[in-house]
């Protein structure tokens, strides 16, 4: 939780709200990344 905090509070300080939403596209990329190989995979090849 503590990078998510300092993440914050670079983002506040700094005023680079910008990244914030490459930031979210990456996380989901890997999560869906992650989980093809899971038995989620058939469910996620659904979606495309």
């Amino acid at each position: 939780m503590d990078i998510i905090k300092d993440f914050w509070g670079f983002l506040k300080e700094r005023k680079k709200w910008w990244l914030l939403p490459m930031i979210v596209i990456l996380l989901l990329m890997g999560i869906l990344i992650m989980a093809s190989g899971s038995a989620v995979a058939p469910f996620i090849y659904t979606l495309f």
